[in-house]
């Protein structure tokens, strides 16, 4: 079996590989199997606490009540990565997936090598796939812009003008941050709803775990839920109520030094980041045609045109938490289960009596 991504779905996939008597092969496009998160902006925190943040089997050392930073991400990832005995092939991406004749796929790596496999779970999550919208004057803009992705400390805004689009945790975290360095506005086209972290003495993440509400699908909470929000102690709120952190309606257009708001008013702006989320990371999948738009045709994670095909790491996969460190978990197991069918009756029956443990909360 080949797993494509070394990050937390890839991780959440060998291990629960490992737990059905599989031998999975992890290509990881990065010099350690750790993800995407060295990439990330340097100061980025975890809206969910250590205790509620962890894979199968390894939980978070120290505090659990912290919230862990990018940097204790990263260690975590390398020390379970380490934890687990399978084959890692490091600064090795997939470019292209072929299926075989008489059946299973064949990788293609840029490296040059070839690897078959009955199985293939796409495990590269989004970061590599930032979602930037087209506005008119964007290309006229002579500004620094550039997506969240591409961003990493406050002090290189020093004395700048910024604009951050986006009403997302990503949005208010990194313009927060900014202010102390810059002179910001925030661009939404709502007001900024916010979530209280912490409910009567509890961080929201014991209620979600507590309720149930971290396994409800994407037709539930959708449901319940029907704008992005942010997590906060309060800080961000009133940041904005203050004006500490300004708020405007998102802007119509860009102009060759800067924006155009939506009361008409043009103001010069030196840089725009937009936090305006990712879209799924899975271009060596275009040679199986199982791409609709850039999006995979799953139900759960399995693939309904290609058998042998999973993924993981999708938002709202199965549920609420599917694309968090705290869900994926459950989802590999999952579609570790969907893989059982080629392999022999006892593999299977160990998959399932896995996924049923893990559903009871055997193992969560």
């Amino acid at each position: 079996m080949i797993v494509i991504g070394g990050g937390q779905s890839g991780l959440a996939a060998a291990r629960s590989a490992l737990d059905a008597g599989l031998r999975p092969v992890v290509l990881h496009d990065g010099a350690e199997p750790v993800g995407s998160w060295p990439r990330y902006y340097d100061s980025l925190t975890l809206f969910s606490p250590a205790r509620y943040s962890a894979l199968p089997g390894m939980p978070f050392d120290g505090d659990p009540d912290r919230y862990p930073r990018r940097d204790d991400v990263v260690a975590y990832l390398r020390r379970y990565a380490d934890s687990l005995d399978i084959e890692t092939r490091t600064r090795t991406r997939a470019v292209a997936v072929h299926t075989r004749p008489g059946g299973g796929y064949l990788v293609r790596t840029d490296t040059g090598d070839e690897l078959a496999g009955r199985g293939v779970v796409a495990a590269t999550g989004s970061f590599g796939n930032p979602y930037m919208p087209t506005l008119p004057g964007q290309d006229e803009y002579g500004g620094d812009l550039r997506h969240v992705a591409h961003y990493h400390r406050a002090d290189a805004y020093t004395g700048k003008r910024i604009v951050i689009v986006g009403a997302g945790n990503s949005a208010v975290q990194v313009a927060y941050e900014l202010t102390v360095h810059a002179r910001v506005t925030l661009a939404t086209r709502e007001p900024v709803r916010f979530l209280p972290q912490r409910i009567r003495g509890r961080d929201l993440h014991h209620w979600l775990r507590f309720t149930g509400a971290d396994r409800l699908p994407r037709a539930v909470v959708t449901r319940l839920i029907h704008h992005a929000t942010v997590l906060d102690t309060g800080r961000y709120r009133d940041a904005v109520i203050s004006g500490e952190l300004a708020r405007q309606d998102m802007f119509t257009r860009f102009t060759p030094d800067g924006v155009v708001w939506s009361d008409g008013r043009h103001e010069a702006v030196d840089a725009v980041i937009f936090a305006t989320g990712y879209r799924p990371d899975l271009a060596y999948l275009a040679p199986l045609a199982t791409l609709n738009r850039g999006v995979p045709q799953q139900v759960g994670g399995v693939s309904t045109t290609h058998p042998g095909l999973v993924y993981l790491g999708l938002e709202f996969q199965r549920s609420f938490a599917s694309n968090t460190l705290r869900g994926v978990g459950r989802d590999a197991v999952h579609v570790m289960a969907a893989l059982a069918a080629h392999r022999p009756r006892v593999f299977r029956q160990k998959l399932l009596w896995t996924d049923q443990a893990t559903d009871s909360g055997r193992r969560w």
